[in-house]
């Protein structure tokens, strides 16, 4: 599995630890990642995404996860995140 945001399209970052005598090595900066239960109202079924933190504060914000996935921007999300979008704005 990818340490890949589904909302938000966050990866890790490269960088370096650096020791007091400034040496480098190489790591990753991982993205906060939970496995979340999301509960859409115009489906009406449950789905599990893996998302950030921030993300989650975001859809809370938004007003739950139809809302957010409208106001959205399609290249950030995943493939099956949108799919999920597409399903949403056309369930009217």
């Amino acid at each position: 599995m990818t340490k890949k945001c589904e909302l938000t399209g966050v990866l890790p970052l490269k960088g370096h630890n650096v020791s007091h005598a400034n040496n480098k090595t190489k790591r990753r900066f991982l993205p906060n990642l939970k496995k979340i239960t999301f509960k859409s109202d115009v489906l009406r079924r449950s789905i599990k995404l893996n998302v950030t933190n921030a993300a989650l504060r975001s859809v809370d914000f938004k007003g739950g996860l139809d809302k957010y996935l409208k106001s959205a921007k399609n290249t950030k999300l995943s493939k099956r995140v949108l799919k999920l979008k597409l399903s949403i704005t056309s369930h009217k």
